[in-house]
Formats: structure tokens, C-alpha cells, sequence
């Protein structure tokens, strides 16, 4: 008996992996994040205990963790994305190992590329980007980003929760050095059969993303244009080319 972490991919219930499907499919007890797609969560054992995490503390879901752990049953915590990406499974982790309960992660498919992917924006290209820095639209203790650090990382940034700060996002990074024109998109709920995506340069995208709706993956770099490129490409191909 143990507590799962499991990574529930970045939207499309499809995109769960085969074993962290196995384990939903067989758990005492399942503890599911709110944007976790409801078909994952019907897939738990008809006698499972299903708890959804909205609305709980971080604090009260690790309490639940550690308590069912503790009894004896096999717990799920199924996250959304990967558990250690953005995804507080360092805590839970830590928790559950302080309390001496036996546990295992299994990696989900990350946002970090799923999501541009999905926009059919690679977020390396050769000769365009060898590197991917990302980060969080709240900085520590929910401040700013360092932004003189993001301008200077070069290649691509993915940014997590930015969507609601995207107007203070994009300016802090133009204030840092990034030119105005550096090329950027935002992908809401990627992966899902509603995703939206808009694509521009850092001064419009605040005015181009309006009304999309969250979550949202904000991506800043030359390889957006690389997305449009293949965008275009896809749109004026022939049935037979494709």
C-alpha cells in the first residue's frame, strides 16, 4: 500500500500515461485536482473515495495524504500536468517521507511542450532555440518575476499562470530588454477540444488574448513565428501534400 502522485498530463484525458492510468483504475482512495478532466476521475473503482481538491489547502491536502497513507490504502493524488512541475509534489513528497509512508511519482506529460505543441509551436527549432527557461507568472510570495533574468535567459520562455497578469507580464519583460517585437502566443486550455490560441509580439498580446480563458500557457520567443510559419504551411497545403 502506498500514495501515488500521479501526473494526469496537461488536459486531454488521452494524454494520461498507461501506468498512471492503472493506478486511478485501481486506488483505495482518490485525491484529484480541480482541472483534472472528469473523465479521469470516473475511471477510479466504483468503491474508491474520490475527493476533489477545490477548495482544500495545500496544508489539508497533505494531512489527507499522509492519513490515508498512514491507514493502509493505496492513494491516488492525481495532479494536472506533471506532479513536479509546478504541481507542489516536492511537498507532498517531503511530507509523506517525514511521516515515514511509502510513495511513488509517476511523471505526467508536462505543459511545458504539450500545450505549445498542441498550438503546433516547437518551443526548440534549430538555429532558432536551444533552450527552454520556464516560470511562473507569480514570482515568490506572489510578487513579480524576475524579469532581468527571464529577458537574459534567451530561447524560449514558457510561462505558467500568467494569463490573469499577461498586461504586467509583457511589460515587465520589454522594461527588462526584450524588444517589443519579440514574438509571442498564448494557448488557453491546449489540448482540449475548446483550446484557443493567439499569436503576436509582446506589446499586443495582452489586447490580442482578451477573453481567453484559463488556464494558459504563455510562450515568448522566435519560435512562435516558427508556429505561424508551420501554421500557414498546414493551412495551404494541399489534401494530398498532407
Amino acid at each position: 500500500m502506498t500514495v501515488h502522485l500521479v501526473g494526469a498530463g496537461p488536459g486531454d484525458p488521452e494524454l494520461i500515461t498507461v501506468r498512471g492510468l492503472e493506478l486511478v483504475r485501481a486506488c483505495d482512495v482518490l485525491v484529484a485536482d480541480a482541472l483534472v478532466a472528469q473523465e479521469l476521475v470516473d475511471e477510479a473503482p466504483d468503491d474508491a473515495l474520490v475527493i476533489s481538491r477545490r477548495g482544500m489547502t495545500q496544508e489539508a491536502v497533505t494531512r489527507l495524504l499522509v492519513a490515508y497513507g498512514a491507514a493502509g490504502l493505496d492513494v491516488v493524488r492525481l495532479k494536472g500536468g506533471d506532479p513536479f512541475v509546478f504541481g507542489r509534489g516536492g511537498e507532498e513528497t517531503l511530507a509523506l517521507a517525514e511521516a515515514g509512508i511509502d510513495f511513488e511519482v509517476v511523471p505526467g506529460v508536462s505543459s511545458i511542450a504539450a500545450v505549445p505543441a498542441s498550438a503546433l509551436i516547437p518551443v526548440t527549432h534549430r538555429g532558432v532555440s536551444d533552450r527552454v527557461t520556464i516560470a511562473s507568472g507569480h514570482g515568490a510570495d506572489d510578487g513579480e518575476p524576475d524579469y532581468a533574468s527571464l529577458a537574459a535567459a534567451g530561447g524560449t520562455l514558457v510561462l505558467f499562470m500568467g494569463l490573469e497578469r499577461l498586461d504586467r507580464l509583457c511589460a515587465g519583460l520589454v522594461r527588462a530588454g526584450l524588444p517589443a517585437s519579440t514574438p509571442a502566443a498564448v494557448v488557453s486550455r491546449g489540448t482540449l477540444p475548446d483550446q484557443e490560441s493567439v499569436s503576436g509580439c509582446l506589446d499586443d498580446l495582452p489586447d490580442l488574448a482578451e477573453g481567453l480563458a484559463s488556464p494558459a500557457l504563455v510562450v515568448v520567443g522566435d519560435v512562435v513565428a516558427i508556429g505561424a510559419q508551420i501554421t500557414s504551411a498546414t493551412a495551404n497545403a494541399s489534401p494530398a501534400a498532407v
